[in-house]
């Protein structure tokens, strides 16, 4: 299990790295969503759409994102995207992690189909559009998600005490989300040094944050988007629980499906690209 896990890990790693080398962002583009379409057919599988509607739901993402893609969105999406669907992510979020498991598969179907597959188009077109703005800035991005989650984890273990949210994640606490605040904010740091001392392709999001925010701004924002990363880890462990499934699939030998990999970066994505608006 672990030796897949790794060869799992590898391939994945050698292919995004490749994709961003690449000249062109279309690469990375193109890969990312095929990725994110496979989301969307496991979204419909947890979510009691059938084997045929789930294989539809699927090509939906996939075909809105090459529309996307031919409309020159990957550079150019409207800034209003962005905001609308960081709002999305706290009220729907915020209302289903309060409601928890038991609720989930009470709501309409149709209403958790579309909500879904609108949230990773979204989460996509976020990603294609920072690899666009530059490789740097989308590294910190995805940097922050893996910190908060890392940091979240070891502070959890060594610190942990009061339950976040036990009915969905009783692993997680308090004391770990902290964790992963306090982690994000000292990879900030960290990064805009590294950014002052060498050339890049672009500025780090904590870079620019830094610099057209100022300090206390840089870290309430860098807060949100520490809060959000842990609302779509909790999502989607709560529509998981409500299906009675363990992973989200089973595409990744080794690390189960697209959406576990992805869950934490769905509501951040957007939420930077709005907030790098605020940087122009």
């Amino acid at each position: 299990m672990l030796g897949q896990r790794i060869l799992t890990a590898v391939v994945l790693v050698l292919l995004l790295l490749g994709t961003l080398a690449a000249a062109s962002p279309w690469p990375f583009a193109l890969l990312t969503l095929v990725l994110i379409a496979a989301a969307g057919w496991e979204w419909g599988r947890l979510n009691q759409a059938g084997t045929a509607l789930a294989w539809a739901m699927g090509a939906a993402v996939g075909l809105a994102g090459a529309a996307a893609l031919l409309a020159g969105w990957k550079q150019d999406a409207p800034e209003a995207l962005w905001w609308v669907v960081a709002l999305l992510w706290v009220v729907a979020g915020g209302l289903a992690l309060k409601s928890g498991p038991a609720l989930w598969p009470r709501l309409p179907k149709a209403a958790r189909w579309v909500v879904g597959l609108v949230t990773l188009w979204a989460a996509w077109l976020a990603l294609a559009h920072a690899r666009a703005v530059g490789i740097n800035f989308l590294l910190s991005v995805l940097a922050l998600v893996w910190m908060a989650d890392v940091a979240a984890y070891f502070g959890g273990r060594a610190l942990g005490r009061r339950k976040l949210a036990p009915s969905i994640s009783p692993g997680k606490s308090w004391e770990g989300v902290w964790s992963g605040m306090v982690g994000v904010l000292a990879l900030a740091a960290l990064w805009i040094a590294i950014d002052e001392r060498f050339a890049v392709d672009a500025p780090s999001l904590f870079t620019r944050l830094w610099q057209h925010l100022g300090g206390v701004g840089m870290v309430l924002a860098l807060l949100v988007l520490s809060g959000l990363s842990v609302v779509g880890d909790l999502v989607e462990s709560l529509v998981k629980r409500a299906a009675g499934a363990k992973d989200s699939s089973r595409l990744l030998p080794g690390h189960g499906g697209v959406l576990d990999r992805v869950d934490a970066l769905l509501p951040v994505l957007p939420a930077a690209m709005a907030l790098l608006s605020l940087t122009r």
